[in-house]
């Protein structure tokens, strides 16, 4: 079965989330070995969460382009999540705009791609069905 473009273009979007994704946790290990932490142990188990979170966004990434269901379903619910922290951005006690902006326009460019990716999965499969 051959991927769509919007796809194709969901897949790239999650990969590259994760991979930002992978560079906090880097940055997250640096702030550790410099001692630029509270407390190590919480530092420890964010990296671990950090590093899941990414293997995690970027398997929705390989899964949307092989085509699978499940890889669609994790994206847009990681898009989602990812615009919970744009809002919260922009709403807490020190608002950044600049930083809800380098979030969420990617979540949005995602969400589209992954409704479109929805959208062509269920007419393939319609047809394959009729057929």
């Amino acid at each position: 079965m051959s991927t769509t473009v919007p796809e194709r273009l969901a897949a790239a979007i999650l990969g590259v989330e994760g991979l930002a994704l992978l560079l906090v946790a880097g940055w997250e290990v640096v702030a550790l070995a410099g001692g630029d932490t509270d407390d190590p142990v919480s530092s420890i188990a964010l990296i671990v969460l950090t590093v899941l979170g990414a293997v995690a966004v970027i398997a929705f990434g390989v899964a949307v382009a092989r085509g699978q269901s499940w890889g669609r379903s994790g994206g847009i619910v990681t898009q989602l999540l990812t615009l919970a922290v744009a809002i919260g951005a922009v709403t807490g006690p020190a608002p950044s705009v600049g930083f809800a902006l380098l979030v969420s326009v990617p979540a949005v460019a995602g969400l589209v791609a992954l409704f479109a990716a929805v959208r062509r999965a269920a007419t393939r499969r319609a047809s394959e069905l009729s057929e």
